[in-house]
């Protein structure tokens, strides 16, 4: 059933018709039978998604809408938001991933019959998964041993203890307690039961069933876990600036860094990530806290459709109202909130948890460190992401010294720029255990994995960042020290960091690596630029003879498009397998591809020879061409490929007349600060085909000339900063 509620925007409209937004506008402005809006303000308007889908079907532009789609602008437009709606249909999601027949049942009928008997029947899974934040996930599902199923009838389904908590709950209960929540008056698990519906009254849930049977729908083409998925990065996707994400790659590092564990906390838990990562185990508990109780909730149903492993979500700020003061966890893994001055410096200033000094108030992440240290069994392993200035600030130096002296910290490990947000910042992660009786460990590892920056955007090289901290990492643990390794690791004694400024940055501590190998490796790269030198100056165009304007018939890319001479695609997806990406700083630089993109179920758009690439960012006049040894790359973000067909477009002929200064300036927008191109309306001649390979080969020629240029810039940059290293360093002399 269509619902004819939900509401859709004008970029939703463009992705659902595969056009840019400027398309939408000029259909408002030209067909009077455009539908009109049903909401939104002035300057953003929303339109009933069922009128705008009859619309474009009726013109043409659209035989239906595709399923992901269509959920998706449910779930956008949902009346109480989308944060609810993602709440909804992730619990509509564990019910049918865990008892599909309970699902089938109840949805057999009409829309108000499901709405009716939803609560008994998602209780059957809520309840006993997450105990009593079924009630507060859901309107109207029962408590623990009283639930109700679609038919009438009562079932119980009670939990276990969770390992590690010193009370004997008799569900795995979940609560997410408000704020009025306070040591002395702890609130009802529950929330007050509603009111009863009049026999008229319509099911609160009942404006939630059209995205719930299209998310069912989603789950029986992909399952119900990645259905889930799918909605939540979209959702992430879509509000970029409103959570502050950690990414898998980063995440599942953090996870293989703390090793197995039976019970497992995140207190500041975001989206779930960290959880995520965790190897699943039996018997495994997975304990998160978050301060705002909708990610709270939404990590609670990520982990409970990840695993079998019970789960226990609250929440609250962890470091005023810990929701877990009784747990001793295995491992705790944590991306805190950084900077933060209000974090509790004043009424927390007698808190048990500070066994290693009272952080001051401009080191809330020392804060965090020890209430991940206060949670932990002894023994157990904490891995924290932290902001670099955490490792040098004064004002936490004496909290370093003990953390040192009593064998707290185990590992400092910087990252490399644009491993996470804040992606301008090298972060830093920290291992740490708890102690045992045994004795301190005389050594901390440093490490520095700054060499595995990426260039683009894309990230860093993971594979490698991966590689080396673990092969590192077991390394140290198993022997308790490790060999130099310049300019990437080395344990050092803590006796050495116990000085007065109790420096941790791992930079200021790791041997320097060789440079440059020496004297010989500089004499290679000289040799190698003069090489270079010379073929660019072999390929330096020769002089341009002058000749009249010639004005072509000219015809635009979204004609050739519409015509079939090309395909337009757009990256941003990155498929069910590892690829290499090709990323917008790639094509403007002409590198290799060094992006990398999260695994989705959207298919990603692979790169074939011939393929034009070009960024629709920035502004520039930039395409390139794709040859053998970049094809089969992933499209990276703000990319647009062109394929043209090779019987009635030459690939470099295109590529050329792309890269025109008047050509871009005429397709860009500068509506807002960041220059976006509509590729749909650059321009090209019309010309033969034949006379198209005379116009490609000499902008072939031109390629390779500026990939000449590119290539002895760098190995330029190479040998200077070779030599300046050189000779600073007394491997080079100055004679």
């Amino acid at each position: 059933m269509q619902d004819q509620a939900t509401e859709v925007t004008a970029a939703g409209i463009a992705r659902l018709a595969g056009v840019g937004r400027a398309a939408v506008s000029n259909w408002r402005r030209r067909h009077a039978d455009f539908p009109k809006p049903v909401g939104g303000t002035e300057t953003s308007p929303s339109f009933a998604l069922a009128e705008v889908e009859a619309w474009l079907r009726k013109q043409g532009k659209l035989a239906e809408v595709p399923l992901r789609e269509r959920v998706w602008q449910q779930l956008a437009g949902h009346p109480e938001g989308p944060l609810t709606a993602l709440v909804h249909a992730g619990c509509a999601l564990l019910l049918i991933h865990e008892r599909s027949t309970v699902w089938l049942a109840a949805s057999a009928g009409s829309d108000e019959r499901l709405a009716r008997l939803l609560p008994g029947a998602l209780a059957q899974v809520l309840t006993p998964r997450l105990g009593e934040l079924a009630g507060v996930l859901m309107p109207g599902v029962g408590a623990p041993g009283d639930v109700n199923t679609p038919d009438g009838s009562q079932s119980t389904d009670r939990g276990s203890t969770a390992p590690g908590v010193n009370t004997t709950p008799t569900t795995p209960d979940v609560h997410i307690p408000d704020s009025s929540d306070t040591p002395d008056a702890p609130p009802p698990l529950l929330p007050d039961a509603p009111p009863p519906l009049l026999p008229d009254a319509p099911p609160p849930l009942l404006p939630s069933v059209p995205l719930l049977r299209g998310a069912a729908e989603l789950a029986a083409e992909s399952g119900a876990r990645q259905a889930f998925e799918f909605l939540l990065g979209r959702h992430l996707d879509a509000n970029p600036r409103q959570y502050t994400l950690t990414p898998a790659e980063l995440a599942a590092l953090m996870a293989d860094l703390a090793g197995p564990a039976r019970t497992a906390l995140d207190p500041a838990c975001g989206t779930g990530a960290l959880l995520r990562a965790v190897d699943t185990r039996p018997e495994q508990w997975l304990h998160a806290q978050d301060s705002a109780p909708d990610l709270a909730a939404l990590t609670a149903l990520r982990l409970a459709l990840h695993s079998r492993a019970g789960v226990r979500a609250a929440a609250g700020d962890a470091l005023r109202a810990d929701a877990f003061p009784e747990l001793r966890a295995d491992v705790v893994l944590c991306h805190p909130p950084f900077n933060e001055r209000n974090w509790g410096h004043d009424e927390l200033a007698y808190d048990p948890r500070w066994e290693y000094g009272f952080p001051a108030r401009t080191e809330s992440e020392l804060a965090w460190v020890q209430h991940a240290l206060a949670r932990l069994t002894d023994g157990g392993t904490a891995v924290l992401l932290m902001p670099p200035a955490a490792a040098s600030r004064r004002s936490g130096r004496r909290i370093r010294a003990d953390l040192l002296r009593r064998g707290a910290l185990r590992a400092v490990l910087a990252l490399p720029v644009g491993a996470a947000p804040p992606y301008n910042i090298p972060l830093h992660v920290w291992v740490l255990r708890r102690p045992e009786r045994n004795p301190a460990a005389p050594e901390v590892l440093l490490m520095d994995t700054g060499r595995f920056a990426g260039e683009g955007r894309g990230g860093p090289d993971w594979a490698a960042v991966r590689e080396a901290v673990l092969d590192a990492w077991r390394a140290f643990t198993r022997a308790g020290r490790l060999a130099e390794r310049p300019g990437l690791a080395r344990s050092v004694p803590v006796i050495e960091l116990l000085d007065d400024d109790v420096d941790l940055a791992p930079a200021r501590h790791l041997p320097p690596p060789a440079v440059a190998d020496g004297a010989e490796q500089l004499a290679a790269v000289r040799e190698r630029l003069g090489e270079t030198l010379r073929l660019t100056t072999d390929l330096t165009p020769p002089a341009a003879d002058p000749a009249p304007p010639v004005r072509w018939p000219l015809t635009t890319i979204g004609e050739l498009a519409r015509a079939g001479a090309l395909v337009m695609r757009t990256g941003g997806n990155g498929g069910h397998a590892r690829l290499p990406v090709l990323t917008d700083t790639d094509v403007l630089t002409a590198a290799a591809p060094s992006g990398t993109l999260p695994e989705s179920d959207e298919e990603a758009v692979l790169t074939e020879p011939g393929d034009v690439v070009v960024p629709v960012l920035g502004g520039g006049s930039v395409a390139r061409v794709i040859e053998e040894a970049t094809a089969g790359a992933a499209l990276g973000r703000n990319l647009v490929l062109l394929r043209p067909d090779p019987a009635a477009l030459d690939p470099w002929f295109l590529a050329g007349f792309l890269r025109g200064t008047a050509n871009n300036r005429q397709a860009s927008s500068y509506a807002s600060t960041a220059t976006r191109l509509d590729v749909r309306r650059l321009q090209l001649p019309r010309l033969p085909l034949a006379e198209q390979r005379r116009y490609g080969a000499r902008f072939h020629a031109l390629d390779e000339f500026e990939r000449a240029l590119r290539h002895a810039s760098r190995l330029g940059d190479h040998l200077v900063r070779g030599m300046y290293d050189g000779l600073t360093d007394g491997t080079v002399a100055p004679d």
